[in-house]
């Protein structure tokens, strides 16, 4: 085995891990991009559909005032119910209804702090900044999602009673359908330990 290769690649391996991702919304041109809107206010926590404002519209990331049918674009709300990716955990799916159209939300995200970004498509009609809109979150995804959240909480409980306070969480993955939790020991474990965890 070359572990000499192999510890060199793991450590470029890390770098990477480390760096990618928070290149998104961190350098000049995004910051540029985002820098005329305030935070978004997020209700999440208390409910799943919510009234709301555009306050911005993307498209190919240009500022746009309308974006028509069929249109790939990134939307920006004053308040939303939607939790954007963080933490491990994937962002909120739904939809956005206007007086004129539909957005079926894909993904949401935060560029740059406090700033939510609804990513989706116009499935009829067309938006507009400035309507006034409702935002609903899909909700079994969510409950789905927040269930394995909590999981990946109980399971850093668990290893760290069964194999030691020394145990750290070294980054999650977090789905309405599973997830991932990596975490630092200094052994492989065992199946008992496996079994008692």
């Amino acid at each position: 085995v070359d572990l000499e290769g192999f510890e060199a690649e793991m450590e470029a391996q890390r770098i990477r891990s480390r760096t990618q991702g928070k290149n998104f919304g961190t350098d000049l041109k995004q910051n540029r991009l985002y820098e005329n809107f305030n935070q978004t206010v997020f209700l999440g926590y208390e409910t799943t559909v919510a009234s709301s404002e555009i306050l911005g519209l993307m498209i190919d990331d240009k500022h746009v005032d309308i974006a028509p049918e069929g249109s790939e674009i990134g939307i920006i709300l004053k308040e939303t119910p939607f939790y954007a990716e963080g933490g491990g955990q994937v962002g909120d799916s739904g939809h956005i209804e206007g007086p004129n159209g539909t957005i079926q939300i894909d993904d949401t995200r935060a560029p740059i702090s406090d700033l939510t970004i609804h990513i989706g498509r116009v499935l009829k009609g067309v938006m507009k900044k400035g309507e006034t809109v409702v935002a609903t979150v899909d909700y079994e995804r969510r409950q789905n999602a927040a269930r394995n959240h909590t999981a990946t909480h109980l399971l850093h409980a668990a290893l760290r009673q069964v194999l030691g306070r020394h145990v750290r969480q070294a980054g999650s993955l977090v789905t309405p359908d599973r997830l991932r939790f990596d975490f630092t020991h200094v052994n492989s474990l065992t199946d008992e330990e496996l079994q008692s965890i």
